[in-house]
């Protein structure tokens, strides 16, 4: 792995240490549940709207899983053809 590409996912590793954003992701959590509600969807458009909004926050509430995965795949050595 590249010095950037090890500096890109490091910066990445730095943040999800940090208190705000186990505390963003906390608060991104409690919203997916509110905006999960069935109750307070009013019609078609507000469900796909909503529906918008629940894909992006589950990739944001995965983005420290995702970004591990990464790196211990761009961390493996290539492996030999035979």
């Amino acid at each position: 792995m590249d010095q950037e590409t090890q500096q890109y996912y490091d910066t990445y590793f730095s943040l999800f240490l940090t208190d705000g954003w186990k505390q963003l992701m906390q608060d991104f959590g409690n919203n997916a549940v509110q905006i999960n509600s069935i109750e307070a969807t009013k019609d078609a458009d507000d469900m796909f709207f909503r529906k918008g909004q629940l894909n992006v926050l589950a990739h944001l509430l995965n983005m420290e899983t995702i970004v591990k995965t990464n790196y211990e795949e761009a961390s493996k050595p290539p492996e030999e053809d035979d």
